[in-house]
């Protein structure tokens, strides 16, 4: 199984995080995964709203995310957090959706005194969803130009990003194999 989703928390048709999460997508279909990305926005408002964890679009995300070998997850920050429509899709999937599987968390921010949102924000929300957290990455706004292929334009955060996600790689690969051999 070579699938990963990429879940986008930003509620904003033009985010940042929306487009380096998708330039993210494209790198791993290079390395022949299957991308699955599901972004906050095609949810219905009120299935967030009135917490319809068993409506058909809620019960889609928690499929694609059993099914995922690994998760990447993204939002922009908002008051010192992840968006609050990420939480509110979360608060209505299993509790245990993440379990097993590496996620590798990713925020954008417009200030460094947010940097440490992805620490105490998402890594334990994702911990509790009993995903396995790696370091992660946090984007400042400056580091990032949407009109580019490459939208991260900062040489230091992109030389991260391929760190982590060469980590995020190499974890789905040992996955894999460990599967091949326990099938056998």
């Amino acid at each position: 199984m070579r699938e990963v989703a990429i879940i986008s928390g930003s509620p904003s048709l033009s985010s940042r995080s929306d487009r380096v999460l998708k330039y993210l997508g494209e790198l791993l279909e290079r390395e022949h995964f299957t991308i699955k990305h599901i972004s906050i926005r095609e949810i219905p408002s009120d299935d967030l709203f009135q917490g319809n964890y068993d409506s058909p679009s809620v019960q889609q995300v928690a499929k694609t995310l059993n099914e995922a070998s690994g998760v990447i997850v993204g939002s922009p920050v908002y008051k010192a957090a992840y968006s609050g429509v990420l939480k509110s899709l979360f608060d209505i999937l299993p509790q245990d959706i993440l379990q097993h599987k590496p996620v590798l968390p990713l925020m954008t921010g417009g200030s460094p005194s947010h940097m440490l949102a992805l620490e105490y924000t998402m890594k334990p929300l994702l911990a509790t969803l009993k995903g396995q957290t790696l370091k992660g990455i946090y984007m400042l706004d400056c580091q990032i130009d949407k009109q580019k292929y490459n939208p991260i334009v900062d040489e230091d955060i992109w030389n991260r990003t391929k760190k982590q996600l060469s980590y995020f790689i190499e974890i789905l690969k040992k996955q894999e194999a460990t599967t091949v051999i326990t099938d056998l």
